[in-house]
């Protein structure tokens, strides 16, 4: 039924998301193994985020009611509506790519890439992005009204299910729901930042950062490769390595990460005591003359 067998990685990743939560509820709150769930639920999390991008590019199963069902699923975990990945990454994101007219925009408010300009980018990029689902929910109205009532049934089981969680346990809902899915779309729009941010994004090939090694890669079904993402959006995220090995000595070496941990040290904890670790903006070498 799965339409890519790679894709039983990603049913497992949500079935362990999901036995997590439903252990936390049964654990005694507070105790050494329920804070080890919720440890377990924040690593998930991310990965589970990756997996709703992922499943609105290409749909998990040969079944159109297994992928409405992965939709609500996806929901639940992800934090927020699976269909609003529509109007704010494919008609968006994808056809504006970090220049103007991009919800997601990188540089919206600043040049510069700090720890700053990273954790404040999320709230920044979802206030943008509310337009873009708002326009939308009211065209498919318009037009699809079945596809509009089913959108709205993914904020109605936001609502109940979060709702249900608070009035069952209210700091269990905290901890087990409401924390990892807002981590959960935390971390999926700072991802989207470190991916575009100082990439030059008028360069055929130099509009992403690609992080390309392998362990992170194993851990984020090949999120890590960008640039090809962007160039072939259809492709599924198993073939992405192969696909990007094809275009890889077209990307600027400093767009080609090894090592994200080493990375991300530099760029946002080492380069406040020396700009020797910080990102140089392409984009702006680009409007200087200097690409």
């Amino acid at each position: 039924m799965l339409r890519y067998k790679a894709d039983r990685k990603s049913v497992v990743y949500m079935l362990i998301a999901t036995s997590l939560m439903a252990a936390g509820w049964l654990l005694p709150f507070g105790s050494a193994a329920s804070i080890a769930v919720f440890v377990g639920m924040m690593i998930m999390a991310i990965p589970t985020a990756v997996i709703a991008h992922n499943h609105n590019h290409v749909r998990t199963w040969e079944s159109k009611g297994m992928n409405l069902l992965t939709d609500y699923w996806i929901t639940i975990f992800y934090g927020f509506p699976a269909f609003a990945w529509i109007p704010t990454h494919n008609k968006n994101h994808h056809k504006h790519n970090n220049t103007e007219g991009d919800d997601t925009l990188t540089w919206r408010y600043s040049e510069k890439n700090n720890l700053l300009t990273l954790v404040s980018y999320p709230a920044i990029s979802s206030w943008f992005q509310q337009f873009a689902i708002k326009d939308y929910l009211k065209l498919m109205k318009d037009r699809l009204p079945s596809r509009f009532w089913f959108y709205v049934s993914q904020y109605a089981l936001i609502i109940a299910f979060v709702g249900g969680a608070l009035l069952l346990d209210w700091r269990k809902a905290i901890m087990f729901v409401i924390i990892p899915q807002q981590f959960a779309l935390f971390s999926i729009l700072c991802i989207n930042y470190i991916q575009h941010v100082h990439a030059d994004e008028q360069s055929e090939y130099d509009h992403s950062r690609n992080f390309v090694g392998p362990v992170l890669n194993w851990y984020l079904l090949n999120n890590g490769y960008h640039t090809v993402h962007h160039e072939s959006p259809g492709i599924h995220w198993s073939n992405l390595p192969e696909a990007h090995a094809e275009i890889a000595d077209e990307i600027h070496d400093d767009l080609n990460v090894e090592n994200f941990a080493t990375w991300f040290a530099d760029a946002y904890l080492l380069s406040p005591f020396s700009d020797r670790f910080g990102t140089e903006s392409m984009r702006l070498k680009r409007k200087r003359g200097e690409r």
